[in-house]
């Protein structure tokens, strides 16, 4: 059941929203060569601290966990597509991160992620992170009421497939609300037209992911939680939490520039 949240609500989930931007902004900030990922926890979790609000990450067990999510984000490194456990493994110039991470405020939740480089940048890496951002917009643009699911997921999937890129199958965006995950489902590839409607008040977290190669096949590695692309090419995951509005799509988790 998909819950259409009241204008009320969803200014409640901005307010999440922003400290989930200002931890992702803070740890984009502390990332550099020599930092460890367990201290980028560290960062987002002195964040979320401060702001009086809890992590949806910490703790949580899906279907698919062999064990409960140890941290408040997941930090996912090169070949890392999404969910990285954060490790004691320090960044080293030229990696390529992932971070994404949740808040919970007040009952409500926000979710969103971020992918840069660490150091100097390789000019393809540049360019899937750019390719990355450009599917989110495209995205975030079809999130109109009256449009249906479809329309966002073949936005994004047009965007990363034009630019040769490959996209895993069976992961995508989903409502966020009073818990992280909640319906509707929201692939990053469709058909447009398709798939349930857009209404004024559904709240959902659109986040591509792209593998460099080109090519789709991805497997879970032995931690149970971090997902990698089969060839070891680099991927990039970004994500924000948008809310359907009569007024247009409107992001709740948006940051500064930096991130």
């Amino acid at each position: 059941m998909v819950e259409l949240k009241t204008d009320m609500s969803i200014d409640a989930m901005h307010e999440a929203g922003l400290v989930v931007g200002r931890a992702l902004t803070a740890v984009r900030e502390a990332a550099g060569v020599g930092v460890s990922l367990l201290e980028l926890d560290e960062v987002a979790r002195q964040v979320l601290r401060e702001a009086g609000a809890s992590s949806p990450f910490l703790g949580y067990r899906p279907s698919f966990a062999p064990t409960p999510f140890p941290a408040v984000i997941c930090a996912s490194v090169n070949d890392a597509i999404v969910h990285g456990i954060p490790t004691g493994y320090r960044l080293r110039d030229g990696d390529l991160l992932s971070v994404d991470c949740g808040a919970e405020l007040d009952g409500w939740v926000g979710d969103s992620a971020v992918s840069f480089t660490v150091g100097r940048a390789r000019p393809e890496d540049v360019r899937l992170v750019e390719t990355a951002e450009r599917a989110l917009a495209a995205g975030i643009a079809a999130a109109v009421a009256g449009n249906r699911i479809g329309d966002i997921a073949h936005a994004i999937g047009r965007v990363c497939r034009e630019a040769g890129y490959g996209v895993p199958h069976g992961f995508g965006g989903h409502g966020v609300g009073r818990r992280m995950h909640e319906d509707p489902e929201v692939p990053n590839e469709g058909r447009p037209g398709r798939g349930l409607p857009l209404r004024h008040g559904m709240v959902i977290a659109i986040e591509p992911m792209l593998i460099g190669s080109g090519r789709d096949g991805y497997h879970a590695a032995p931690d149970g939680w971090t997902l990698r692309t089969d060839d070891g090419s680099r991927a990039a995951h970004v994500e924000h939490t948008v809310a359907v509005t009569a007024d247009g799509p409107r992001i709740l988790t948006e940051r500064n520039s930096k991130a």
